[in-house]
C-alpha cells in the first residue's frame, strides 16, 4: 500500500489568483477623543479585486458608469 502525501500549504501565486478572483474588503475605523474632545477621526476601507471582479459587483451595486446611463 502507497502513502500519499498531500501538500496544504499554498504557494503565493495561488493565494493572489485567488484574492483577485474572490477580492477582499477591509474596512477599519478608529477614533482618539481625550476628555470627551475628539482630537482624530480616521475612517478606511480598502478593496483589493481583479478587474473582472470589480466590474461584476460595482455593476450590481450601481458604481459604473454603463449602470449609470439611462436605458
Amino acid at each position: 500500500m502507497a502513502v500519499e502525501k498531500v501538500n496544504a500549504s499554498s504557494s503565493l501565486a495561488e493565494v493572489v489568483d485567488r484574492i483577485l478572483d474572490k477580492g477582499i474588503v477591509i474596512d477599519a475605523w478608529a477614533r482618539v477623543s481625550l476628555v470627551g474632545i475628539e482630537l482624530l477621526a480616521i475612517e478606511a476601507r480598502i478593496v483589493i479585486a481583479g478587474v473582472d471582479t470589480y466590474l461584476k459587483y460595482a455593476e450590481a451595486v450601481g458604481l459604473t458608469a454603463a449602470s449609470a446611463a439611462p436605458a
